[in-house]
């Protein structure tokens, strides 16, 4: 069989009206907003007068640390779904938006892969529905009134040099984390130190996905503290004004997307936090209106357990008072090899001394959905030809030791054929285990204790050491009240540790804490490691170079 990429898959394939694919999901055509014939919003009515269903099941698919080799984690996730279509399950999947910044730097597009994959996939990858350009608007919005109201008289004493908002743009662009703006004389404003982050990185993307309705949406807005006076008091959107204005350019990106796989099974796609720097899930919303019209929804965090299933469970699950029933681990014999130090060249040749050496990457994070978190979990090894029975069944035993099943999928090849498995397995995890679930931390700990149980629960690490500004800051959002916060580390998604170098499960080292900032209107405490960044960089060969479209309007190079 020829060799087909993504797209080509993609285009391929019919898709089905939107309007089917509601009515298969139970969805009224009165809360439709048509964008096309194959994609829509969904009105947040729909989950209002569904409040009294009752509660489909949450499956959360997450992986090991990521590696150059790959794990497939969204298109697992997709496969599961089709797989439990295919073994006659009402189902929707629930996944986040992808951003520009991956699709034109390293990645190349974010809806699966194979025939596991949600569609219209270009228009997915793309602009979509625009709800990032909505978030970016509202963030650079608030940005803007920020600056004005310094020029007009400041009557609020913000400090220029302690104003904390940043401006944001949905693109990997280095050139603009620092900046310094307001310059060409007084009517172009006061000259200042400033920088953008990636619109997913900013702490609206955060709020639009943690909101539970419009007026939840707004007061999470009016709370965020966009600087401090000089003598260190916070200064808010809501003493700025500016809270109404932004929910009104957010008022349909706070939407449900509704879209569909390859074989049309429902989808929301909204929302799109990444996992090392925000909190890598896709919206509330989203997952309770699934929750509300399917029996089973498979939802998926972003990179490692250690990032996105860490907060999906410690602050969405907080925030919304919901758990998974079961847990999905993704990984593939290539990536495993790869933590075990094989060189990607080197990957598909047997070598089941490298497998040993890298398999606790994935018994770690196993063991934290299981014994951290009290949840059940099934690993999904993504299966590759290269990858030879001896292997496999390394990788069976040591699960097996841990009391875990594995199931192998073929989704990529198969689709939702290739799931079925795994979808046997996680529903008989869903009738047959009840979760014990708890958070890795509670919220009447520290800012600093609860950094801490993260570290060494999760990570395993020997501890945290908090620079002379980090200290400072703990002092300062402690003394502010903003101690009940649930944290969100930002840490590098290649290790468990803050040191991207360290594959496996390393020992032996610290977390170093470098920053603190509150992200008050969303309701938790970022913190800094290692040399994690707000706003990334294009590689030496980004993918935008091999991104093309043709006389006929034909996208192509989106893998």
């Amino acid at each position: 069989m020829a060799y087909k990429s993504d797209i080509q898959i993609a285009q391929e394939t019919p898709m089905e009206n939107i309007r089917k694919i509601a009515e298969k999901a139970g969805i009224d055509e009165k809360y439709l907003e048509l964008y096309g014939n194959y994609k829509a919003k969904v009105d947040f009515a729909l989950l209002k007068d569904n409040a009294e269903k009752p509660d489909g099941k949450l499956i959360l698919v997450t992986a090991i640390s990521p590696t150059p080799a790959g794990e497939g984690k969204t298109t697992v996730t997709v496969g599961l779904s089709d797989g439990l279509q295919k073994i006659g399950k009402n189902v929707m999947v629930a996944l986040r938006e992808p951003s520009l910044g991956p699709v034109f730097g390293v990645k190349g597009g974010a809806a699966g892969g194979g025939y596991a994959q949600v569609v219209p996939m270009e228009d997915i990858n793309l602009h979509f529905t625009g709800d990032m350009h909505a978030i970016g608007a509202a963030n650079n919005l608030l940005a803007a009134m920020v600056d004005n109201h310094i020029y007009q008289g400041n009557a609020l004493g913000l400090d220029p040099r302690k104003i904390t908002w940043r401006r944001c743009v949905d693109m990997n662009d280095r050139q603009l984390r620092f900046v310094v703006d307001g310059l060409g004389g007084k009517a172009n404003g006061t000259p200042r130190e400033d920088g953008y982050d990636i619109t997913v990185a900013s702490e609206i993307m955060a709020i639009l996905c943690l909101a539970k309705g419009p007026a939840d949406l707004k007061q999470k807005l009016a709370s965020i503290i966009v600087g401090y006076t000089y003598d260190d008091k916070p200064v808010t959107a809501g003493q700025l004004n500016a809270q109404g204005a932004m929910a009104a350019l957010l008022k349909d990106a706070l939407k449900p997307n509704l879209v569909q796989t390859l074989e049309h099974t429902p989808a929301f796609v909204h929302g799109g936090p990444f996992a090392n720097i925000a909190h890598g899930c896709n919206s509330i919303l989203a997952t309770r209106t699934a929750r509300k019209l399917a029996d089973y929804v498979v939802t998926e965090a972003g990179f490692g357990g250690d990032l996105g299933a860490e907060k999906f469970l410690d602050i969405k699950c907080r925030m919304a008072e919901m758990h998974p029933d079961a847990v999905v681990v993704v990984a593939t014999i290539r990536a495993l090899k790869h933590h075990g130090g094989v060189a990607k060249a080197d990957l598909t040749k047997e070598n089941l001394a490298a497998l040993e050496k890298g398999l606790p990457n994935l018994l770690q994070h196993v063991d934290n959905m299981k014994n951290v978190y009290g949840l059940p979990v099934v690993v999904a090894i993504n299966a590759f030809v290269t990858d030879s029975k001896a292997e496999l069944d390394l990788v069976e035993q040591r699960c097996r030791e841990l009391g875990v099943r594995v199931a192998l999928t073929e989704v990529w090849e198969k689709g939702g054929e290739g799931g079925k498995l795994l979808a046997e397995e996680v529903v008989r995890l869903c009738e047959e285990e009840t979760p014990q679930f708890r958070f890795s931390y509670e919220d009447d700990l520290s800012i600093a204790e609860k950094i801490e149980a993260v570290a060494t629960k999760v990570y395993r690490a020997d501890g945290v050491d908090f620079l002379p500004v980090a200290q400072k800051q703990l002092a300062q959002l402690e003394a502010l009240g903003f101690s009940r916060m649930p944290v969100c580390i930002a840490k590098t998604q290649y290790s468990f540790s803050d040191d991207p170098t360290k594959l496996g499960a390393p020992k032996g080292f610290k977390i170093t804490v470098r920053n603190l900032k509150v992200s008050a209107g969303a309701g938790f405490i970022v913190a800094l490691t290692g040399e994690i960044m707000t706003m990334p960089g294009l590689p030496k060969v980004p993918a935008a170079e091999r991104i093309d479209i043709d006389d006929n309007g034909v996208i192509s190079g989106l893998f």
